[in-house]
């Protein structure tokens, strides 16, 4: 093969990998949209049954839940004893769930890092379960697109370029011995 040939290869997998890398970076934004919607959504409906238990310790406890749940764990009825669980879980749910939807309120990069590598692990696995690849036109998207193509192809390029020089570094050299 010649060097002609071997650089025009060397060049269209350079291109391949940048094209791979903007496909790929192109749907970085839809992904953290989708699990935003999703977070939305529990939050909504986990509020919602919260609501019922709120209206009580409204009506009883001066709209405070926690002393309601202190009631319901000191009862000697074993239904609200168990209903105390329950009203615990759906309490910290919608705590957490407070918590996501204020990470998702700030900067672009920190919602990006927060959901490819911090997220709710049961809600990032049901968004990328449900999830429908998509190519969105939109500046955001392409400047995602075009830096994962940047550094998906750096990175290839560089290791590729590691590689061969570890190569030639052990490629035994001819010595001429001059006498």
């Amino acid at each position: 093969m010649s060097i002609f040939m071997f650089k025009l290869c060397v060049d269209y997998l350079r291109l391949t990998l940048f094209c791979c890398g903007l496909l790929i970076g192109i749907q970085v934004p839809a992904v953290v949209d989708q699990y935003e919607k999703r977070i939305n959504a529990q939050l909504s409906e986990a509020q919602t049954i919260l609501s019922g238990f709120q209206q009580t310790a409204e009506r009883y406890f001066q709209g405070d839940i926690h002393a309601l749940l202190k009631h319901y764990e000191l009862s000697k009825d074993d239904v609200f004893r168990h209903d105390a669980q329950n009203i615990r879980y759906i309490t910290e749910r919608v705590t957490f769930l407070e918590a996501e939807q204020r990470v998702l309120l700030q900067s672009e990069i920190h919602r990006v890092f927060h959901v490819l590598v911090t997220p709710e692990r049961e809600t990032f696995n049901e968004t990328m379960k449900h999830y429908n690849h998509m190519i969105l036109i939109d500046l955001q998207a392409l400047v995602w697109g075009v830096l994962f193509g940047f550094l998906s192809a750096t990175l290839v390029e560089g290791i590729l370029h590691l590689l061969g020089y570890c190569v030639m570094c052990l490629k035994p050299h001819k010595h001429k011995d001059n006498l």
